[in-house]
């Protein structure tokens, strides 16, 4: 699991005017929390935590007043549009520590012939592990499945030390037989008419 260092500065100003001109010098406002302290507010580079952001579930070692914390992104705020980062919450982690994360499923194989679709009923999968050992995502393999073929949380492969937090019964994926569209006939045109 990768972990990135990025130096922050502790926020002092607040309000959408402060956050605002922030923003515009290239600084995220964020909030890390957790282990019972109080909330910090802090300003993170952006582009740093940009960066760090395409890896799922990063654990980031943040650098502020010469302290170091672990933490993971527990919330990411990002503008509807554009897609800049507005505001991130953190949370605090340590070393040995359990947390409930959602972690990508990757897809490898090939369904049987036929026309069939793959439908993913869980995009990611909810499971709790060790904050410094997160896995990057699982994979699953569908290889010759066929329709009204499922495969369940059960069913998928996890790393060592990594438990699912969802029901074993939970289905992750299915696969479903392709419908045709029946043709405009006789019964169509009568609708048409009424």
């Amino acid at each position: 699991m990768a972990e990135y260092k990025i130096s922050a500065e502790a926020r002092t100003e607040f309000g959408k005017g402060a956050s605002r001109r922030n923003r515009v010098v290239g600084k995220v406002p964020g909030v890390i929390y957790g282990h019972g302290a109080e909330p910090s507010h802090v300003l993170i580079p952006a582009h740093d935590l940009m960066m760090a952001l395409k890896t799922p579930n990063v654990l980031i070692n943040l650098q502020v007043d010469g302290k170091s914390q672990l933490v993971i992104p527990k919330a990411v705020q990002r503008e509807a549009i554009r897609g800049f980062l507005v505001h991130i919450d953190l949370l605090v982690v340590r070393k040995g520590e359990k947390v409930t994360v959602e972690v990508p499923i990757h897809v490898e194989g090939d369904l049987a012939p036929g026309g069939n679709l793959l439908e993913h009923v869980l995009n990611a999968l909810p499971v709790e592990t060790e904050a410094t050992h997160i896995p990057e995502g699982v994979t699953v393999s569908v290889e010759g499945l066929e329709a009204g073929a499922s495969i369940h949380a059960k069913d998928i492969d996890l790393p060592k030390g990594t438990s699912l937090a969802v029901e074993e019964d939970a289905v992750v994926l299915q696969v479903l037989a392709a419908q045709a569209e029946e043709p405009a006939g006789e019964e169509g045109e009568e609708a048409a008419e009424a």
